[in-house]
């Protein structure tokens, strides 16, 4: 994994030729005489005057994520979509039973734990503002397709795909207008539980808002032209934020132990009927963790283990808290918790790493957790590289993104896949 240690404007440094958003953006850092406040961790901060509409602008830039209950009010909404999705948590025929069933019983323990990290879930503020900085610095590198317009589609919080989508539409994409959106997953990992339950509510409201649409027909009507970034498991920008990140964690250890400790890369886990179904996932997260570990060069030794697991069928194992108590009690005290298919902190950061598995391991002083993505600006440049080699490559979606699973039954995902993957692909610049 080649470098990708810079400062804010300097985006992958490989030892490849630089492509030439890699060269815009280095421009641009030397451009900005960037400050070291400016360098903090919350922002990136991006001045440019107004911008004019390119060629092939405007572009709509929409962040699908899982969303949070920004309030502890939205608690219960959120536990009612969240657990009546069969793509994240298959319950089969008897879904619309039990998932409301499970979803009221959870809530007022869930109420207290977001009550716990400060009221509400702050993964509505990150992507928000992980989405309009990338957007400054795509208006900057990417001028024929500006300017990039932010927007967040959630699953199961506001706010949702529907209110995404009909903004889109009040802000004069579509409707016979036509005009391009990129619906940008923020999982980076694809499993169909997250990428593919978002992309088949996308489709949903699609075709609700803009009239039944197939692959062949998709925007010449005058609606909106969707691609879609679909996976980016180890893109170098994504890899150096998470080995950056986890270089600073291991500092904080005396220099005696530091390669001694042991650093456990967590992420939320998968239920094994959709595992042994054939999904992508276990393997994607395992290339994330491969390529940090390559890009630190194997400074520790490394697992990989699963967290957020619910209701009584096996998930995918090991899970996170067993590990850490397993570990400590075989005398291994100090251990590093890397969430590594987040892109913000939420509830399974703040709450169920920080406070339950740290906080009742007995160790809090030397099992560690690193700082997630969040507002860093690495990760901030990596997203407008994504973007930009997206809008310049014409491709609708990665060759992966039309295969189904092997065991996959879901009509709906037949569909949706086929909409987003079987249209032609777009004019290469």
């Amino acid at each position: 994994m080649a470098a990708f240690r810079l400062p804010v404007g300097q985006l992958c440094r490989t030892a490849a030729a630089p492509t030439s958003a890699t060269r815009q953006l280095r421009a641009l850092g030397h451009h900005r005489h960037a400050s070291q406040q400016q360098l903090r961790w919350l922002a990136t901060p991006v001045s440019a005057p107004p911008t004019k509409v390119g060629s092939q602008g405007p572009t709509a830039m929409v962040f699908l994520n899982m969303g949070g209950p920004a309030t502890v009010d939205e608690v219960g909404d959120f536990l009612s979509r969240l657990f009546a999705d069969a793509d994240l948590i298959p319950l089969g025929r008897l879904q619309n039973y039990i998932g409301p069933l499970i979803s009221r019983r959870r809530t007022p323990k869930i109420k207290e734990q977001y009550a716990a990290i400060g009221g509400g879930s702050p993964i509505r503020k990150w992507s928000e503002h992980q989405c309009a900085e990338m957007c400054k610095l795509l208006d900057l590198i990417s001028p024929e397709t500006a300017p990039h317009k932010p927007y967040v589609a959630f699953r199961y919080a506001n706010p949702l795909t529907e209110e995404m989508y009909n903004q889109l539409l009040a802000d004069g994409f579509g409707n016979g207008k036509g005009g391009r959106a990129v619906a940008f997953t923020q999982y980076p990992q694809y499993s169909c539980s997250t990428t593919g339950s978002s992309l088949n509510e996308l489709w949903k409201w699609r075709q609700r808002l803009e009239g039944k649409a197939g692959p062949a027909d998709h925007g010449k009507d005058g609606s909106i032209q969707w691609s879609v970034i679909d996976r980016w498991p180890v893109h170098p920008g994504l890899v150096e934020t998470f080995a950056s990140n986890i270089e600073k964690t291991l500092a904080e250890y005396p220099e005696e132990r530091r390669k001694n400790a042991v650093l456990l890369f967590s992420a939320h886990s998968l239920p094994m009927s959709v595992v042994n179904r054939g999904d992508p996932y276990p393997a994607e997260v395992a290339a994330t963790v491969y390529a940090v570990m390559q890009r630190l060069n194997f400074s520790n030794q490394y697992r990989l283990c699963w967290q957020s697991q619910v209701g009584p069928q096996p998930w995918l194992g090991p899970q996170t808290a067993s590990s850490v108590e397993e570990y400590i009690a075989k005398g291994q005290k100090d251990l590093v918790l890397i969430p590594i298919a987040f892109t913000s902190d939420h509830i399974e950061t703040l709450y169920e790493l920080d406070r339950e598995v740290i906080g009742e391991s007995g160790h809090a002083d030397t099992v560690k957790r690193v700082e997630s993505l969040n507002g860093n600006p690495i990760f901030i440049e990596a997203l407008a590289d994504l973007a930009k080699k997206h809008l310049d490559s014409g491709v609708i979606a990665s060759s992966q993104m039309g295969l189904r699973c092997p065991g996959c039954k879901s009509d709906r995902c037949l569909e949706s896949k086929k909409f987003f993957a079987g249209q032609q692909v777009l004019a290469v610049r």
